[in-house]
């Protein structure tokens, strides 16, 4: 797989609780790369959690230093890269992704209520109506991470080892006719 990819990176798009990050560790540790994940950059670097930036920067300002993280890692090679739900909203960000492979973990939104109804770390969620707001982000961004290379569909019975299993059958359903198509130009 290690040849097939070339050293591009693969980032993991997806809303909040599809498990990015732990599929991300897995996934990097059987390629052999490195792991990011944008969210805990972002919260060494500015010393606060995504939750306190979010409260005394705003959003805007978040996506700003979110933009800045992505350009940074994505200038690296040979890594998998977790990214926040929301990265996705910024044309900006698509340059960078654009830089790798994009695969959306798609997570049905009942599952992601199951895995998020306890998680007070979200700035977006509004506790009182988890259902609502959850589908409320899935459809404002589900167009966007339609545009990914991949989409790995998620099930409440899927490990992050099956996952990462899925994603390397696809892998090459992708990444072989872009480099055939690219050696023919």
């Amino acid at each position: 797989m290690q040849k097939l990819l070339q050293g591009i990176n693969i980032f993991l798009i997806g809303m909040m609780g599809s498990g990015k990050s732990t599929v991300g560790k897995v996934l990097a540790v059987r390629l052999g790369y490195r792991f990011f994940d944008t969210d805990i950059l972002i919260e060494r670097v500015t010393q606060q959690t995504i939750n306190e930036i979010f409260v005394s920067e705003g959003e805007e300002k978040f996506r700003d230093i979110e933009t800045q993280t992505l350009a940074e890692v994505a200038s690296c090679t040979k890594s998998v890269i977790a990214t926040g739900g929301g990265i996705v909203l910024l044309p900006k960000n698509w340059s960078y992704l654009h830089h790798g492979l994009i695969i959306w973990l798609d997570v049905p939104v009942e599952l992601l209520i199951q895995r998020l109804a306890e998680d007070n770390t979200r700035p977006l969620l509004d506790q009182q109506d988890l259902s609502l707001k959850l589908q409320s982000l899935l459809e404002q961004r589900q167009e966007l991470y339609a545009q990914a290379d991949l989409r790995i569909m998620i099930t409440e019975n899927n490990t992050p080892d099956m996952i990462v299993d899925q994603i390397f059958a696809k892998i090459p359903e992708v990444v072989i006719p872009q480099l055939y198509s690219e050696n023919n130009n």
